[in-house]
């Protein structure tokens, strides 16, 4: 089977090559992203797959729809999460779904797998659940029988962002600062798992139709930080502070770096409530749940990729 992977070079799309490559050796998979960083990592991880840095934006002077040829399957993985340029928003989930659906049209790849995002049932009004949202949109008046998955906050090797930054902010400094009281509800997924679930969608072409892909347990945010503190032996004080005040400092920050790792708008995603449904995605698919400390102990103490890191 031959795989496109547009958006390949991030948290899914890494994890999902270091998949597929233990079950399907003979696959062949072709990742097109324009994080150069990322795509360093991921040829110097993967030689056997093809990483393409060029601009899903554009067909023009862009050698990536030519490699669509002969491809059996898609799965679509670009997306902005946290930018503060509202304008990459439109380009990377917007722009870019637009050309990818018409390049996979006009060759006629027969199977689409979209990853969506939990955002999309959510009471935000961000840019991204907004974009996301039409994204999803785009995709199933496009293409009625692709499988669409949403994904709750993922978290494993190779997160540069999510769990994997707050992992290395706990690591580097002795106080670590949650928003009010942190009892927010979160539903983590473990990557890993969520790979297994694309795996079985390309396997098994009768899939297609939209799955809420939720984390099985439901944990609070303090809890979850206490249980990443643990998995990656760190010690920082745990400091609470008002809401608004993190979120003006987030303000503040913001201002200091050109592309930070959280911002305000997941600061309101992040107290907003949300509870997202389960689905009996084990069953469905034929994967059964990692455990969320046995998950976080591979993401974080599994030596087979703990230790790289993609810049930010």
């Amino acid at each position: 089977m031959r795989v496109i992977l547009p958006g390949g070079a991030g948290l899914v799309g890494l994890n999902l090559i270091a998949e597929l490559q233990q079950h399907h050796p003979d696959w062949q998979l072709l990742v097109v992203d324009k994080k150069v960083e990322a795509l360093e990592v991921g040829r110097r991880l993967f030689p056997a797959v093809t990483f393409v840095g060029e601009d899903l934006t554009r067909t023009d002077g862009q050698t990536w729809p030519a490699l669509l040829s002969g491809c059996d399957a898609c799965v679509m993985l670009q997306a902005e999460i946290g930018s503060i340029d509202p304008g990459a928003f439109e380009r990377n989930n917007i722009t870019s779904t637009e050309v990818v659906l018409a390049e996979l049209r006009r060759q006629g790849i027969p199977r689409l797998v979209h990853v969506s995002s939990s955002v999309v049932n959510s009471v935000a009004t961000d840019l991204y659940t907004s974009t996301k949202r039409r994204q999803e949109q785009l995709v199933r008046r496009a293409w009625p029988d692709a499988v669409v998955l949403r994904p709750t906050l993922m978290f494993g090797w190779f997160d540069r962002k999510h769990l994997g930054w707050l992992a290395r902010f706990m690591q580097r400094l002795p106080v670590f600062p949650i928003p009010g009281s942190g009892r927010f509800i979160r539903q983590p997924l473990y990557v890993g798992d969520f790979c297994r679930i694309i795996e079985s969608c390309l396997e098994n072409p009768s899939f297609s139709g939209t799955y809420d892909i939720t984390g099985t347990e439901r944990v609070s945010y303090i809890s979850l930080m206490r249980q990443l503190r643990t998995a990656v032996s760190a010690r920082p004080l745990i400091l609470h502070l008002p809401i608004p005040l993190f979120g003006w400092l987030l303000q503040l920050w913001a201002l200091i770096s050109r592309q930070p790792a959280f911002t305000r708008d997941q600061l309101r995603a992040l107290t907003a409530g949300d509870e997202f449904p389960v689905i009996d995605w084990p069953s469905i698919f034929s994967v059964t749940p990692t455990p969320l400390a046995e998950a976080l102990r591979i993401a974080y103490r599994d030596p087979r990729y703990r230790d790289v890191v993609i810049p930010f």
